[in-house]
C-alpha cells in the first residue's frame, strides 16, 4: 500500500524491486511469497458475515494481483521473473510445480508464489514456510513494518525490547507473535530459520544477506 489507504503504490513496488535486485545481482536465489491484505483479507471478510471459504478465495486472488504487480516492477528493474499460482489461473500465471520453480531459481529467475497454499484457512505465512521447505530454501525472510521481534508490540509498548537472536522454543514459551502457529511449527519441525526484519528501510534486505545484525533471527 505504501502511503495509500488501500491498493498498490507504484513507488513502494519500485523500491522493493530495487531491494530484490541488489541481492539477485549477487547471485542469490530468491523466491517471494506475497500476501493480499492491501486488497482483501479473508478473515476480515468472515468477521463481517461473509463465508470464510469464499473470503479466503478472494484473498488468494488478491495475492495473484499483487504478484502480477511485483512481477512487472521486477521486470522493469531488469530481473527475469516467473509468477506461479497455487490456484489454476493459466492465462496470467504458471501453476505451482515444484521442479519447475527450482529450475527457474537455478536459472537466476526470481519466482513469485501467489495464491497462498491454494487452500482456505491457511495464511500467507503458512504458504511461505511450505514453499520454502519444498524448494529447500536456506532461510525465510519475513519482511514486516517492525525491525524484529520484541518482548511486546513496540508500536503499543514503548518499553518493549528487541531480540537479536531467539530460539523457536523461547518464542513459544514467551508467547511471542512471529507467525501463525501452523507456519511457525512447520518451520521449527523442518529446522528452517526465520529472520524477521523491517523491509521498508532501504538497504536492509542486502544487509541481512551480508550477515549484518539486522532484525531478529529465530533458530533452533
Amino acid at each position: 500500500m505504501g502511503e495509500k489507504q488501500y491498493g498498490i503504490d507504484p513507488k513502494r513496488l519500485s523500491e522493493y524491486a530495487q531491494e530484490v535486485k541488489q541481492i539477485v545481482d549477487k547471485g542469490i536465489q530468491v523466491a517471494i511469497v506475497i500476501g493480499g491484505g492491501n486488497i482483501f483479507r479473508g478473515l476480515a471478510g468472515a468477521s463481517n458475515g461473509m463465508d470464510r471459504v469464499q473470503g479466503d478465495h478472494m484473498g488468494m486472488l488478491a495475492t495473484v494481483i499483487n504478484g502480477l504487480a511485483l512481477q512487472s516492477a521486477l521486470e522493469d528493474a531488469g530481473i527475469e521473473t516467473r509468477l506461479q499460482s497455487a490456484i489454476k489461473i493459466n492465462e496470467v500465471a504458471e501453476p505451482f510445480i515444484r521442479r519447475r520453480a527450482v529450475r527457474h531459481l537455478e536459472k537466476g529467475r526470481v519466482v513469485i508464489f501467489g495464491g497462498g497454499t491454494g487452500n482456505p484457512y491457511f495464511t500467507t505465512d503458512s504458504a511461505a514456510v511450505l514453499r520454502a521447505i519444498e524448494i529447500e530454501a536456506d532461510v525465510i525472510l519475513k519482511g514486516t513494518r517492525v525491525d524484529g521481534i520484541y518482548t511486546a508490540d513496540p508500536e503499543k509498548d514503548k518499553s518493549a525490547t528487541k531480540f537479536d537472536f531467539i530460539s523457536f522454543d523461547d518464542v513459544l514459551k514467551k508467547g511471542l507473535k512471529v507467525m501463525d502457529t501452523t507456519a511457525f511449527t512447520l518451520s521449527q519441525e523442518n529446522e528452517l530459520p526465520i529472520i524477521v526484519f523491517d523491509m521498508n528501510t532501504q538497504g536492509n534486505l542486502l544487509k541481512v544477506m551480508e550477515g549484518e545484525n539486522i532484525g531478529t533471527k529465530v533458530n533452533l
